[in-house]
C-alpha cells in the first residue's frame, strides 16, 4: 500500500487505464480501488488521473480503429476472442450511435472493443472523446466517492479478509468476462 501511494503509483494509475482502453485485459478499477484505500483523501485525484488515462487510451484505441483496424485492431479483436462480437457492436452502433461507447465505458463491457470498433466504423470523434470523458469519469469518480465516504472501514475489511477477497475477485472478474462473452 506504501508503495502505491508513492510517487510512482499515480504513474502507473495512468499508463494502466490508458492501456487498458485499447488493448490490455486488466481494468484499471482494482488499481485505482487500492490507490484510493491507501490515501482516501486522494481518491478524487486517482479517479480524475484514471479518467484522463482512460480517455488518451480509449483514443489511441480509436486511432488503431480508424487508421489500422485491417493489421491491428482485428488482431487486437481476435487476441481476447472477440471477433464474433464485431457484428454485434456494428448493429450497436447502428441502433444506439455513441451511446453504445458511453453504456461500455460505465460498464463492464469490453470498453478496448468499443473504442477500437468506434474508430473503425468513423463514429463522429469529438463526440467519442465527450461520451467516452462523461462514462469513464462516472465510473472512476464513483468508486472514488465510496472509498472517500467509506474509506477506513473499507480498508480495516480488506486488510482482514484479503486473501479471501483477492479470490473472490480473480473467480468474479474470470465469471464477468465469459457472461459478457456469452451475452454479447
Amino acid at each position: 500500500m506504501d508503495w502505491i501511494a508513492g510517487p510512482y503509483g499515480i504513474w502507473v494509475l495512468f499508463v494502466i487505464a490508458f492501456v487498458e482502453s485499447s488493448f490490455f485485459p486488466i481494468p484499471p478499477d482494482v488499481f485505482l480501488i487500492a490507490m484510493c484505500i491507501s490515501a482516501p483523501t486522494r481518491a478524487f485525484k486517482y479517479a480524475a488521473v484514471c479518467s484522463c488515462g482512460s480517455v488518451l487510451g480509449g483514443a489511441f484505441g480509436y486511432g488503431l480503429g480508424f487508421w489500422f483496424m485491417d493489421s491491428l485492431g482485428h488482431q487486437i479483436i481476435g487476441w481476447y476472442g472477440l471477433e464474433d462480437k464485431f457484428a454485434t457492436v456494428q448493429q450497436l452502433y447502428q441502433r444506439y450511435d455513441i451511446w453504445a461507447v458511453g453504456a461500455a465505458g460505465f460498464t463492464p463491457l469490453p470498453y478496448k472493443l468499443f473504442t477500437i470498433t468506434a474508430g473503425a466504423f468513423h463514429l463522429n470523434f469529438p463526440t467519442f472523446v465527450l461520451v467516452s470523458l462523461l462514462s469513464r469519469s462516472a465510473r472512476f469518480f464513483l468508486v472514488a466517492a465510496f472509498i472517500w465516504k467509506f474509506g477506513e472501514p473499507v480498508k480495516r475489511y480488506i486488510d482482514k479478509y484479503f486473501n479471501i477477497l483477492s479470490i473472490v475477485f480473480i473467480v468474479l472478474l474470470i465469471g464477468g468476462f465469459l457472461l459478457i462473452k456469452l451475452l454479447l
